[in-house]
């Protein structure tokens, strides 16, 4: 594994991040991560030396679940250092961990930060999250409130960064500059929808990351697992997907995933994969990790230890220019 500084703060991270968003979701009435499975992906990450764990209060049926299984596994390797690890958390979402939610139990006021960061160190058994991300942007709270009262979990010592989710640009914008006029900490790290295909569409947003010397950790760095290679296109322009795969699993996928767009980028990722004998996955990684505006460290959700494998092996490829540049022209050519 390769490291690099994530962003402009001083910590050290592998140049993939693990998503743990599967844990204990149910689609279609099954369980696409159960414990044990969990447990056998992070001992993978451990051994590949991902260091860089992501998750959220919500994700899980229960929600917190995910969290919690990450803190069991933590506690049961004994060979594994809490130092040695880089957790990264969020907050915004209604939680439905205690039951039916209540008037305070969702969005970025101080009652539901303040009770949502408790839960959340609980469950990973630790004192500290080296990341906290808000979820969203929380239209009926001041962003002033919530910029206070994440400041006061890192004076406290409880959260080490913070960073942000999908939101637009102005309204990152706006939280950048009430931190610096209010005295306040600032968002350090975001986590927007990115990849080869889908990158024009938060151009606004990246532009502000790369202003600010903000790092960025896309969220479905594959496009839904698209830009892997494992989908098919049928005769009539819709999508032939694997069984349990996202494609099979989400009614929107042909719309928001399989664009014409999308299309014409798999088929230079493809080009480029066999030239540099790698897979169409790990072209896609690491066309993101050599993004040169900003730090980028995507988030992967492998499903099994061997999709981790592969995933990982996106460091070990190199993209020439005239590689990089004939996926990004085949996104722009496109529109």
């Amino acid at each position: 594994m390769e490291y690099t500084t994530l962003g402009n703060t001083g910590t050290t991270v592998s140049k993939l991040c693990f998503g743990t968003w599967r844990f204990a979701k149910e689609s279609g009435g099954t369980v696409e991560t159960d414990r044990e499975e969990a447990h056998e992906l992070l001992d993978a990450c451990w051994d590949h030396g991902v260091n860089f764990i992501d998750t959220a209060n919500v994700y899980g049926d229960p929600n917190g679940t995910s969290e919690a299984w990450i803190g069991e596994w933590l506690e049961e390797r004994d060979d594994v250092d809490r130092e040695d690890l880089v957790l990264a958390s969020k907050v915004y979402f209604p939680f439905n961990g205690r039951g039916e939610p209540g008037p305070n139990d969702s969005g970025l006021g101080r009652k539901h930060i303040r009770a949502q960061i408790e839960g959340t160190l609980e469950r990973l058994g630790t004192d500290y999250l080296d990341l906290y991300y808000i979820h969203r942007w929380d239209e009926n709270t001041p962003i002033r409130e919530t910029m206070q009262t994440l400041t006061e979990l890192v004076r406290e010592g409880k959260v080490h960064y913070l960073g942000a989710s999908s939101m637009a640009a102005w309204q990152l914008t706006k939280a950048l500059w009430t931190s610096d006029v209010e005295g306040l900490e600032r968002f350090d790290v975001t986590q927007p929808m990115v990849n080869a295909a889908q990158y024009d569409e938060v151009g606004d947003y990246l532009d502000v990351c790369a202003d600010q010397d903000l790092a960025v950790c896309p969220y479905s760095p594959l496009g839904g697992g698209l830009l892997t290679g494992k989908y098919d296109r049928t005769e009539d322009g819709g999508v032939e997907a694997p069984d349990g795969s996202r494609g099979s699993l989400d009614e929107m996928f042909d719309e928001y995933y399989a664009t014409e767009q999308a299309w014409d980028v798999l088929e230079a990722v493809e080009s480029v994969a066999n030239e540099v004998d790698a897979t169409p996955a790990q072209v896609s990684l690491q066309w993101l990790i050599e993004q040169d505006r900003f730090t980028c460290v995507p988030i992967v959700g492998a499903r099994t230890p061997a999709q981790l494998e592969e995933n990982v092996g996106a460091v070990e490829i190199e993209l020439s220019d005239e590689q990089f540049e004939r996926i990004d022209s085949a996104r722009t050519d496109a529109e």
